[in-house]
């Protein structure tokens, strides 16, 4: 793909490479632009790495929806963002996720993860109910205590206390397989069968 300034749309210190169905981040970018931005837009792209990043050192505001990011993502430290958008990628693991952006963004205060597997919501799986998303928030949340705004929703105080308090046991977990559900349920009764019997 042809790396160039006509490509990039720039307004004050927003930038945007939006819609050119790249896999990694155009080292151009981050050469010319880098020093300047404090909003980057990666939108609709194919990303599946954000190596360049390392560029954009006063970056306050990262859009990267509608790529491929996965599990393996690596974000440089980036002390001074405070927004950052995942929505619409290939995230499945919240856990690994959560521990890496508290590791490299220690300012950040909105994130969203809708339209991800690690984001338990009806966007992503119809099985999925307000319950395990209020669940997801708290994990969330207990993990980033710092976040005013999760996904679309502000943080309120009582989900911050309730993540204090409960959050570090509220992780959804999900069976890998339809036959390991089912084996955990018969395990649930059995057990319950035997307490039964022990009365």
């Amino acid at each position: 793909m042809e790396c160039s300034d006509s490509l990039v749309t720039m307004n004050g210190t927003q930038v945007s490479y939006i819609g050119h169905d790249c896999d990694d981040l155009p080292e151009f970018l981050g050469e010319r632009y880098g020093h300047l931005a404090k909003r980057l837009d990666l939108s609709f792209n194919q990303l599946r790495s954000l190596a360049g990043l390392k560029a954009f050192t006063g970056l306050e505001e990262l859009v990267v929806d509608n790529n491929l990011l996965g599990n393996d993502l690596q974000l440089p430290r980036l002390p001074t963002l405070h927004t950052l958008t995942l929505n619409k990628n290939q995230v499945t693991d919240i856990e690994v996720l959560l521990e890496h952006l508290a590791m490299t963004t220690p300012s950040l205060q909105y994130l969203s993860l809708l339209g991800n597997e690690a984001c338990p919501n009806q966007l992503v799986s119809q099985d999925k109910d307000e319950d395990d998303y209020q669940r997801y928030r708290y994990f969330v949340l207990h993990k980033l205590p710092t976040l005013k705004f999760l996904d679309t929703r502000k943080v309120l105080k009582a989900e911050q206390q309730e993540a204090v308090a409960r959050g570090a046991f509220m992780k959804v977990v999900k069976p890998k397989s339809p036959d390991m559900a089912q084996q955990l349920v018969c395990s649930m009764k059995n057990k319950e069968s035997k307490e039964l019997l022990l009365l």
